[in-house]
């Protein structure tokens, strides 16, 4: 036991979110309440993270693979996010299991060269994904009130600060926000598909039959996939789950970890079910067959920007109102997971002791700098662009937070007892490189089609062909060295640390409690 006591005290810290102990004790009574109640006290975390897949630049890929292929990319959506399930469950269980989210054990694994270019990542990462979601709360006000994209930005910026506020009374209170956005979000889309009535049969067929007819469609359907699993999601979600009171015991993990899958899944077919709705809007409106010649051209490059005119062209006034509230929602609720998910990054990989108004303008003036400086030189168009470079950003991003979290999740040291099967370990691999894979091509696919087609001159190409090379070479490198690196730090579970801690406590009581117990809970 004296070894195992050395192993906690030089391998874990004390968690962020829940200092207190863990009463066996106190859950007993609770372990007998109905499923249906212990579920309730677990919603929440997963539509927190569902936003990632309902946000801005989600959107806008929607929207452009739906004006291309009517509702043959539709089975991408569904295979998509029954990935993101199986992926962001991982992430889910890992903080479950170990007590700590997926920055705070990056912080303890690596070396301190290798925590910090993470960290830097994992920072620029959620700077990426939140500029699609500042520009999209901005065109969602220009939209309904008629106000400039940059000024736009600035009040998506203090607003989201303001929302933020509601961590004071609690983190349910953030989430019980957060789910209503959701659903109205939902509401607004449901609402376009039945003004637009796109044929039932048609949508049903492209959700489980694929295609890929086009030149394009290639193109569109991994555009559509890389724009699903994003980097911050994977450090929020082990985070938000700390949040519950998990007793550490077999029963109490195992119905945490079941609970938590059930939640996202829910909250994912929610996402799926708006992403439906989106697509199938774009692709009923910019293939039907009295389109102007103004709509058509608005079609073949459709923004969020251009998206909003067409509806309101094609579907009426009021259309694009419901769009607008719909974008709006997409945007704040998104802006507040992407400071959300910067907080427990920053706290997890620094372990900095900064008060949380003070992370969140910090988090927030640096996603809001970009966005503004880019609407004010280059208007609505300019700022669709920045959408463009953001996505490729997290698609480079994405493997420093995924192989992380598929190591330590496979990992014993880490896991302990509950590390995944075989089986688990080898899909949840091979469906990460698929991921990855798809995100390096469209990475890839988007830089070659820049330098073949920007307006630089031919010594600029050499020139930036040169400095890519290398810069592709390092990076294929990285991930290589996440991948093969073997585990130097062994965690003892919490679930370990319990029998650990009542062994201890009943030898104490045997020995007629004149010896204290000193055995260090991580819970």
């Amino acid at each position: 036991m004296e070894h195992a006591m050395e192993v906690v005290s030089k391998s874990t810290e004390t968690p962020t979110f829940s200092g207190k102990d863990v009463d066996i004790e106190a859950h007993a009574a609770a372990q007998q309440e109905p499923a249906w109640r212990r579920f309730l006290r677990h919603v929440g975390p997963g539509f927190m993270v569902s936003l990632a897949y309902l946000d801005p630049g989600n959107l806008e890929t929607d929207l452009q693979a739906g004006a291309n292929h009517r509702y043959e990319l539709l089975w991408v959506i569904l295979i998509g996010l029954v990935f993101a399930l199986i992926i962001q469950s991982l992430s889910a269980n890992l903080g479950v299991v170990t007590g700590r989210h997926l920055a705070e054990l990056c912080k303890s694994e690596y070396p301190a060269w290798v925590k910090f270019c993470l960290w830097l990542l994992a920072e620029v990462a959620v700077i990426a994904a939140d500029i699609p979601e500042v520009i999209g709360t901005a065109f969602a006000f220009n939209l309904l009130f008629h106000i400039p994209v940059w000024i736009g930005v600035l009040i998506a910026g203090s607003s989201t600060l303001l929302l933020l506020g509601l961590q004071k009374y609690g983190i349910r209170k953030l989430e019980f926000l957060v789910a209503l956005l959701v659903f109205v979000m939902a509401a607004c889309f449901f609402v376009e598909m039945s003004i637009v009535k796109p044929p039932a049969k048609e949508v049903i067929k492209g959700l489980f039959i694929p295609k890929l007819n086009g030149s394009s469609a290639t193109g569109d359907a991994i555009a559509l996939l890389g724009a699903l699993v994003m980097p911050h999601n994977l450090f929020l979600h082990s985070a938000l789950v700390l949040s519950r009171d998990t007793p550490a015991t077999v029963r109490g993990m195992n119905d945490a970890c079941r609970f938590f899958l059930f939640e996202s899944g829910i909250a994912l077919f929610v996402a799926l079910l708006v992403n439906i709705a989106i697509i199938s809007v774009s692709g009923t409106v910019c293939n039907a067959g009295n389109l102007s010649p103004e709509n058509a051209a608005k079609c073949a490059d459709l923004t969020l920007d251009s998206s909003s005119f067409l509806l309101k062209n094609v579907l009426g006034r009021s259309s694009a109102i419901v769009y607008g509230v719909a974008l709006l929602a997409s945007g704040q609720s998104s802006t507040i997971t992407g400071t959300y998910a910067g907080q427990y990054i920053m706290q997890g990989f620094l372990d900095i002791k900064m008060k949380k108004w003070t992370r969140n303008l910090m988090t927030r003036s640096i996603a809001i700098v970009p966005s503004l400086v880019v609407s004010i030189i280059g208007g609505s168009s300019g700022a669709g662009r920045l959408i463009i470079i953001a996505s490729m950003i997290l698609s480079f991003e994405l493997p420093f937070a995924l192989i992380p979290l598929l190591k330590f999740s496979s990992s014993r040291n880490k896991m302990g007892q509950n590390n995944n099967s075989v089986y688990i370990i080898g899909f949840s691999w091979a469906l990460g490189f698929v991921i990855i894979g798809i995100n390096v091509y469209f990475l890839s696919s988007k830089l070659i089609g820049w330098i073949l087609h920007n307006s630089l001159p031919t010594y600029a190409n050499i020139l930036v062909g040169i400095t890519l090379f290398p810069a592709m070479l390092l990076y294929i490198v990285a991930v290589i060295y996440l991948t093969f690196r073997k585990d130097t730090v062994k965690f003892v579970s919490r679930r370990e640390l319990q029998d650990v801690d009542n062994t201890e406590k009943a030898r104490v009581a045997n020995a007629g409690g004149s010896e204290d117990s000193n055995v260090v809970q991580s819970n």
